[in-house]
């Protein structure tokens, strides 16, 4: 046997990995998100080792798909704003977390993503290979796989560097504008004694947003006292409570429209008096003044555009979404700065009056409230159930700090989230099975609030239901499930019907490759230890909400497979 393999014992230094997983501690990640294979040796040894030592470390999290492991990190960081490490297996592993990577990289949400690659060494060496998968494994360049949907990415080379790794890991990650980083972790390297654990450097800060430039205020404040149809337009600005309150008081104060399109956070108060739902299309088309806060797709310029003299403002971490190849909406300005920092400079500089807003107030509080009193009509119960009917009554149900993540079906504006932090939708990305693992996240960073987790039939499939429902129950984690099942693609029918209203995909209801029929009995599908209920109709609808949700806060995961024709 090799001398450094006789001897490996008697190292003292620690090893590459222990130096890792300290690191990863210092910085404040919380959670390793993790789905193991022959590359992760040294890092069980550096766990096992911190144990017997009593170091702490941050908790390891066995997720038995790499996706339902990233959409969990995903949710964690929804609900602490803290960024999270997930670790996968080698190059295969890397391949099932591009998804749900996307989903982070689209929605900003920093994450270190870890994976291990094939020993650089075939002998001398410890953690050499010594598996046939090491060769079958090895790629050129493993990392391409993934670059496009990540910051940064980076092959540890060597043991002594693994902390300066971590470091800049870290702060790119953070820095604004926010997103996923990728590192790969060759076994060989890993298991290496790290002779400069002493001298770690200090952790860097990230780079944080700017504030909103003197000039470019009082620009902006002298186009909204001369608008007289200002818009603001949002998608992800509900990301904290702050902002929340401060788009709530800026609506209200100067009698402001919000449009949520595609809202992945909860903006603006469902009961908010300038809360104008989420089709911005009618009134982009009025509109002479247009704020468009955290917003990458603020209006679809084949329905609908801006007047060519209506002044357009585009607000924040990265208000050009430089990572999208084509984007060319109408914009006289674009501030890379927090939204919250732009609306109270715009308070500030504005007051407490703005004179052109009385003159629009009862008109508008009039036109939205009527407007909201016709799609309350549309989540009246009906003979058959509906989703507007289903998203009406969840929130009614709900406790208003309940958390619901949403995954498509829900319908927003029939379901009351009158709090921020309490509505998570799908990425941009639109990567499909995110909704479960992110709410699990959620509610193992949040275990006292009930969360709730509403998918169509094709997400939930896409969801590996079998490894998201053994998380529930192995980590102790009862989220509660709603499944919207009409057996189908309702994206693909759609889209489909809408391309060809009179095609001859319409004679079946554009139901070609959009149908999942026959329908599996999902309510089954909880495990021994959940609760699984089936829905079929009205009457039955509310009493098995209670009834789920009551289960959940008894610590038992819970799922309602509601059968609706949609």
């Amino acid at each position: 046997m090799n001398n450094y393999l006789k001897n490996v014992s008697k190292v003292e230094a620690p090893s590459a990995a222990d130096t890792l997983l300290s690191q990863l501690e210092k910085a404040g990640v919380d959670y390793i998100f993790a789905n193991g294979g022959t590359d992760f040796p040294p890092i069980v040894e550096a766990y096992c080792k911190a144990e017997a030592e009593g170091r702490k470390l941050p908790q390891p999290i066995v997720v038995p798909h790499e996706n339902t492991a990233v959409a969990m990190a995903h949710g964690v960081y929804l609900a602490t704003g803290k960024m999270q490490a997930v670790m996968v297996h080698v190059n295969v592993g890397t391949a099932n977390t591009i998804n749900a990577v996307l989903d982070a990289s689209r929605e900003q949400i920093p994450m270190l993503l870890m994976a291990g690659r094939s020993p650089y060494s075939e002998k001398g060496h410890l953690g050499t290979r010594t598996r046939y998968i090491h060769w079958a494994q090895e790629m050129f360049d493993q990392a391409g796989m993934i670059r496009e949907a990540v910051k940064w990415d980076y092959e540890l080379h060597l043991p002594d560097q693994v902390g300066d790794v971590v470091n800049r890991a870290i702060e790119v990650a953070n820095s604004s504008p926010k997103g996923p980083v990728y590192l790969t972790l060759p076994r060989d390297i890993l298991a290496a004694p790290d002779s400069s654990a002493e001298g770690r450097s200090k952790m860097r800060p990230a780079v944080a947003q700017s504030m909103p430039a003197a000039q470019d205020i009082e620009r902006i404040a002298s186009w909204l006292r001369e608008a007289e149809r200002p818009l603001i337009v949002t998608g992800s600005t509900g990301r904290d409570s702050e902002t929340f309150q401060a788009l709530a008081e800026f609506a209200n104060r100067y009698a402001v429209p919000v449009t949520s399109y595609h809202q992945r956070f909860n903006s603006i108060s469902t009961d908010h008096p300038f809360n104008a739902g989420g089709d911005p299309m009618p009134w982009v088309r009025e509109a002479d003044f247009i704020l468009v806060l955290d917003c990458d797709v603020p209006w679809i310029p084949q329905i609908a555009e801006p007047a060519d003299d209506a002044k357009v403002v585009h607000v924040g971490e990265d208000p050009i979404f430089a990572r999208y190849p084509m984007r060319s909406f109408q914009s006289d300005m674009s501030m890379a700065s927090r939204s919250v920092d732009v609306l109270e400079s715009l308070l500030a500089e504005l007051g407490e009056e703005l004179p052109v807003a009385e003159s629009r107030r009862g008109l508008l509080v009039e036109r939205i409230a009527s407007a909201q009193a016709r799609i309350r009509t549309e989540s009246e119960p009906k003979e058959h159930l509906t989703p507007e009917y289903i998203s009406r009554v969840i929130g009614e149900v709900a406790d208003p700090d309940a958390v619901i993540v949403n995954e498509y079906p829900l319908r927003v504006e029939h379901c009351s989230r009158t709090e921020p932090g309490t509505y998570f939708g799908l990425s941009p990305a639109g990567g499909l099975g995110w909704g479960l693992g992110a709410a699990l996240g959620i509610k193992l960073a949040s275990p006292e609030k009930d969360v709730i987790c509403t998918m169509g039939d094709g997400a939930y499939i896409f969801t590996n239901p079998t490894a998201s429902h053994w998380v529930a129950q192995a980590q102790g984690l009862p989220v509660l499930t709603i499944i919207y099942n009409n057996a189908l693609h309702g994206a693909v029918r759609n889209s489909t019907l809408a391309m060809y209203p009179g095609g001859h995909s319409s004679k079946s209801a554009g139901r070609m490759l959009a149908d999942l029929s026959p329908t599996p009995a999902f309510e089954t599908l909880a495990g021994a230890e959940g609760l699984g209920l089936r829905v079929e109709t009205v009457e039955e609808l509310k009493p098995a909400i209670e009834r789920a949700l009551a289960a959940t806060r008894e610590g038992r995961q819970a799922l309602i497979n509601v059968i609706c024709d949609y």
